[in-house]
């Protein structure tokens, strides 16, 4: 990865942690890398996060949640789970009022 990716990628998980009232994980490629417990990009809403940008790379994503005027999307693959897709400020909104940290629930 070349240094300008990584610092895009690294202000993309500034951006979403702030917005989460998260944290960036320090040095979560290297501990993926590495093999320890602590995964993921940020933490918050009792949740790791994994952060993906990409200049277009989810336009259809974007598309359907627009044209249809939806809430949130449920995907799925042949023989994989379920993912659920929604705009982050609905879904913080749901966890604050909600359940707070899925392992307790």
């Amino acid at each position: 990865m070349g240094r300008m990716q990584k610092q895009k990628g690294s202000r993309r998980e500034r951006e979403f942690a702030a917005l989460i009232g998260g944290q960036r994980v320090p040095l979560s490629g290297a501990a993926k890398h590495a093999g320890e417990a602590h995964t993921g990009d940020v933490t918050g809403l009792g949740l790791r996060w994994e952060v993906k940008a990409r200049k277009d790379g989810f336009k259809t994503i974007y598309r359907w949640l627009e044209e249809e005027a939806v809430d949130a999307l449920a995907l799925k693959a042949d023989r994989r789970d379920w993912i659920v897709v929604m705009p982050a400020e609905l879904f913080k909104k749901l966890i604050e009022e909600g359940i707070t940290d899925h392992r307790n629930a």
